[in-house]
């Protein structure tokens, strides 16, 4: 599991070395990583580093030193180096460096020349020192306009972007982009991953991440979040035991579908089912339930109340749009304070709660099904400002609302009102297509219901029960246990499985509806993936 921190807890972090006076062996430390990751790029390219064209934008701050290091370093293997120093404030002892190996230097003055940019557009690679992480508003002159020419480039003529520590106007801890940001091939970070390189918009810019241990993890606190990996899903499916029995292995609800988008009920519950819960069970019109049970024929279905019946956890809201049955057997599993995922056309019946009232909500909207959720909480967070900072609307919300925030987008954030934030971009851009947050919905009940099942809480409730659980269970619903953590520990595990789903025969077209067919061979592969040592 990849855990993230803020700039300032960077900086803590880092402040006993530099008070010891080992700022200089950090910076030697980030500028060998640095090193070795432009090295690694250009063999992968089929170049050799002795007469590479190594480019170096250096602005006035430690990246900017630890960038004309390793420019220094390269030169001194055989690489032509140029540096473009875009500030008055230079690391004295890191140009010299430069300088002594043998680079060349300009100012950004100079960016406009013919001759600089004839030199940018051969370079092999563009190491990008203009901005650390104490950058504030984007670039700005020159240098900008340099980045945002360079950014044009395409194809053949585009040199390889290394990103040092972070790409240049992106904000460190929130991921907002500000200004125009050279897009990275690859991002060598240093002594921790920041959470806003793990964040939208400015994932998108990182390309590659890779962390260079300088030394720092001993004295870095808590984490600002979370990302599973592939031997996080590895060990974090569900598995069923030798005793398990079709209840014990989770019941999932799902109140989804309507007659006029009857699409949503069959998408989320095919997802369901594919995960392989003890049992499905679907509440929703008849001719719905038909269309479901010729394609899943497992599945149980009705048009009872969710105060009927016994599930370990509901989905509600995937097209119910319309249908008023549909929007109260939702609002009827809402209340049950069971573990609930509250989508798309249920998202309106959820509203700000004190103390623990939403917190067995996991609420998946996009953007603007976010903002119209904070709009009726009386926040002025609107679209636009979402899709700038999803991490923080994504905290805001869930502070707001009391409930766990699944948001919805090309990194998807999980945010609990515990403060407990993860987020997830296994995904490729060919889950954007209708029905797709159907199937998400499916995944993340089928893995609630048999979370919850195996859940301390929901055992001993079997045991005083002397597990006498029927199929027509009437009784009323038992809690499971389950804290804001857990609950947001197994969206983030439903989003990155979700996103697994895209990653096979990449060219191909893909619609929703091939996605839950895929869920038992994705599921399989992840699970032979060895745990990390």
């Amino acid at each position: 599991m990849i855990s993230a921190h803020t700039t300032a807890a960077i900086r803590a972090a880092e402040q006993p070395l530099l008070a010891a006076g080992h700022g200089p062996e950090l910076m030697r430390r980030a500028a060998h990583g640095l090193t070795l990751g432009v090295v690694k790029i250009l063999r992968a390219r089929g170049r050799s580093l002795y007469g590479a064209r190594v480019l170096v934008l250096a602005g006035s701050g430690n990246n900017g030193g630890d960038a004309l290091y390793a420019g220094a370093a390269l030169a001194t293997r055989g690489a032509r180096t140029t540096a473009v120093l875009t500030g008055a404030r230079t690391h004295p002892e890191a140009l010299a460096a430069f300088r002594r190996a043998g680079g060349r230097c300009v100012t950004e003055e100079d960016t406009a020349q013919l001759a600089l940019w004839d030199e940018a557009v051969r370079a092999d690679v563009v190491l990008d020192g203009l901005l650390g992480t104490g950058g504030r508003g984007g670039l700005r002159g020159a240098g900008a306009e340099l980045v945002a020419r360079l950014q044009d480039l395409t194809g053949s003529v585009r040199p390889a972007v290394v990103a040092c520590d972070l790409p240049s106007g992106v904000d460190a801890t929130t991921g907002a982009v500000r200004g125009p940001v050279l897009r990275a091939d690859t991002t060598i970070t240093f002594g921790a991953h920041k959470s806003g390189l793990l964040a939208a918009p400015g994932e998108q810019f990182c390309g590659t991440v890779e962390l260079v241990d300088i030394g720092i993890s001993s004295f870095l606190g808590e984490a600002a979040l979370f990302r599973l990996e592939a031997a996080d899903l590895a060990a974090q499916l569900p598995r069923p035991a030798a005793a398990d029995h079709k209840y014990t292995r989770g019941v999932a609800g799902v109140v989804a579908g309507s007659r006029q988008y009857p699409g949503a009920g069959l998408l989320a519950v095919a997802a369901a089912s594919a995960c392989g819960p003890g049992m499905v069970r679907y509440l929703g019109p008849a001719s719905v339930a038909a269309a479901i049970h010729v394609r899943n024929p497992e599945v149980v279905c009705s048009e009872e109340s969710p105060r009927e019946l016994h599930v370990q956890a509901w989905l509600v809201g995937s097209g119910i749009d319309g249908d008023g049955a549909q929007r109260d057997r939702a609002a009827d599993a809402i209340a049950s304070g069971l573990p609930t995922v509250v989508d798309a056309g249920a998202l309106e019946l959820v509203v700000p709660a004190q103390g623990q009232k939403n917190a067995h909500l996991i609420l998946t909207p996009h953007a603007g099904e976010l903002a119209a959720i904070m709009a009726r909480a009386g926040s002025a967070l609107d679209r636009a400002r979402i899709e700038a900072e999803p991490l923080a609307a994504a905290r805001a919300a869930a502070q707001l609302l009391g409930a766990v925030v699944l948001l919805k987008g090309a990194t998807t954030v999980v945010a609990a009102p515990d403060g407990t934030v993860f987020t997830q971009a296994n995904g490729t851009p060919r889950l954007a297509t209708a029905g797709s947050g159907d199937t998400l919905a499916g995944i993340l009940v089928a893995l609630l219901a048999m979370t919850a099942a195996q859940a301390p809480a929901h055992h001993e409730a079997q045991a005083r029960a002397h597990h006498e659980a029927r199929e027509e269970a009437s009784g009323s619903q038992v809690g499971t246990g389950l804290t804001p953590h857990d609950l947001a520990r197994t969206a983030a595990l439903a989003a990155a499985l979700h996103g697994e789903l895209s990653q096979e025969d990449r060219d191909a077209p893909l619609n929703a509806g091939q996605l839950a067919g895929r869920i038992p061979h994705v599921w399989a592969q992840l699970c032979q993936i060895k745990p990390q040592q």
